[in-house]
């Protein structure tokens, strides 16, 4: 793996900070080992630990079914839109500064969001905890780089990291399921103000101070204002109309300025004399063809998360507990399945794998659109969770190696850091989308059932309105749920046969290209 990877779009570390790193005692890089697969485990987590505790959060503070989605797209939108700034300040003002103040931001953040008391205020702060994530995750990276010797020291350092990526995302619904029956929703957010505290106590003694110069670079500020500020206008137009009209002013009028914010952010790039994205990246058809991939991957993957967790708790009936667990097969698809890919890219390339990946992800979401609200795990869910856990292992390492096979080591960093914010941005982008599918086809069949009134009392509705509401109007209720969740599973599907597609007929890097190429990590 490479350590120019996850918005690092600089050259190799100078030859004195290996130096540096080849002097290090033993103990000292122990102790920044640990502080940075640490961090790691909390960015990661911060994704996935909501998961579980939504139905307790919305019942908590009154979301609606449309608002709950901001809660975790919060999170992707900062931390995906700010993730290549989050490099540049780390190469600008250290890799130890950024680091520190990450990591003190997104400890803050968590006690802050585990207070809150209204909907505006959780909100809020998980947005903070992706603007600290998209500072934490670049430096830590970089950190490695200039901490670790290159060889096999650095590897084991590398693949430490990447493991903590793989476990954190299953760990989280794990632990999101524990906190929120033994304790609360909100422990979901306060487990990070222990670990941060700690962390920061580790990172001060494991990381010497470093000298730095601003001199000769500059932030591309403007560029990642109009970028995150106009896909955040986007998504909230595409929100917006599961409860509006599409011709509506409140869904149309972020819609047309958060697309023009994107041209204006696509002109500034242009002219930019350091552009936080530079658009010659896309002259590759391999490298574009993986980011459109990882964008339908990233949408996937949270509107399975998302509608399984909601579907679980309110229609199964599962506590958050139970659904904490029953995300386990998942993870177990996802890393048998990472292992084998690994090993093969080198021999068959990355296109067979990416085919073989779309399309297993494809059946999996078709599998999932069956769900009815008498349905069951062993029946209805525990297969395509393995199949779409199978479809995820096959794809990221693939992926990795399509985004940076023959790219100038000047853009190593940022051709992988693209590709992990596009699995953020197309996760922001799909839930919307697909919520709004979900919402709209849920209240139409409710009013088709019991009539317009009942379907705007349902807008809200959580796993504790079940044992309150008379069996006729419960049995309704689970039967338009099934049907939202499953029409938003079938039009995913299609989209992912659409990266099938794309795998089959963009993606050309050989498999000796793939074996020759410097991986990064996605997260």
């Amino acid at each position: 793996m490479s350590e120019r990877s996850l918005g690092q779009a600089h050259a190799a570390p100078p030859a004195s900070a290996r130096a540096d790193a080849a002097t290090e005692p033993g103990s000292r890089k122990g102790l920044a080992l640990v502080a940075i697969a640490v961090a790691q485990l909390m960015v990661v987590l911060d994704v996935s630990i909501v998961n579980v505790a939504l139905p307790s959060i919305q019942g908590a503070l009154d979301f609606s079914a449309t608002n709950l989605e901001w809660v975790v797209n919060a999170y992707a939108l900062a931390f995906g839109g700010l993730l290549l700034l989050g490099g540049r300040i780390a190469d600008m003002y250290g890799q130890r500064r950024t680091f520190l103040f990450g990591v003190a931001l997104l400890t803050v953040a968590s006690l802050l969001g585990g207070l809150a008391t209204n909907q505006g205020w959780l909100i809020a702060a998980r947005a903070v905890q992706g603007m600290a994530g998209a500072l934490v995750a670049p430096a830590a990276l970089a950190l490695i780089a200039s901490t670790f010797s290159e060889g096999g020291e650095r590897n084991k350092a590398m693949g430490i990291y990447a493991a903590m990526g793989g476990a954190g995302g299953a760990l989280g619904n794990v632990l999101g399921g524990v906190f929120t029956d033994a304790l609360s929703w909100r422990w979901v957010l306060f487990v990070n103000v222990p670990i941060g505290v700690l962390l920061l106590l580790a990172a001060v003694k494991a990381f010497p101070a470093e000298r730095v110069t601003t001199a000769g670079r500059r932030l591309d500020l403007p560029g990642a204002v109009t970028s995150t500020v106009g896909m955040s206008l986007v998504v909230y137009g595409l929100i917006h109309a599961a409860t509006e009209d599409w011709g509506s002013a409140g869904t149309v009028t972020p819609l047309v300025v958060g697309a023009a914010l994107l041209a204006l952010f696509l002109v500034i790039e242009i002219r930019s004399n350091s552009p936080l994205m530079p658009l010659s990246i896309f002259r590759n058809r391999n490298r574009s063809g993986a980011y459109a991939i990882m964008l339908t991957l990233g949408a996937g993957m949270i509107v399975l998360f998302y509608f399984l967790t909601l579907f679980m708790q309110i229609v199964l009936g599962f506590s958050p507990l139970r659904t904490g667990f029953a995300f386990l097969p998942f993870a177990v698809g996802a890393a048998v399945c990472a292992t084998i890919s690994s090993q093969a890219v080198g021999r068959v390339g990355p296109r067979i794998l990416l085919g073989a990946g779309t399309l297993l992800a494809a059946v999996a979401f078709f599998w999932f659109s069956r769900l009815s609200e008498d349905g069951s795990y062993s029946g209805d869910l525990l297969g395509p969770l393995v199949l779409s856990g199978c479809s995820v292992g096959l794809c990221f390492v693939p992926l990795t190696l399509a985004a940076v096979a023959g790219v100038r080591k000047a853009q190593a960093g940022v051709s992988s850091a693209l590709l992990n914010a596009g699995q953020q941005v197309g996760a922001a982008l799909g839930l919307a989308a697909l919520g709004t599918v979900a919402v709209t086809v849920t209240k139409d069949r409710i009013t088709e059932l019991l009539g317009p009134a009942a379907a705007e009392a349902a807008e809200g509705y959580g796993p504790a309105d079940a044992a309150h509401m008379p069996p006729e109007v419960r049995e309704a209720v689970f039967d338009a749920l099934a049907q939202g969740y499953g029409t938003a599973f079938m039009v995913t599907g299609f989209i992912l046969l659409g990266a099938f597609v794309l795998a089959v007929l963009v993606i050309r890097v050989s498999s000796k290209d793939a074996e020759n190429a410097e991986m990064g990590v996605v997260i």
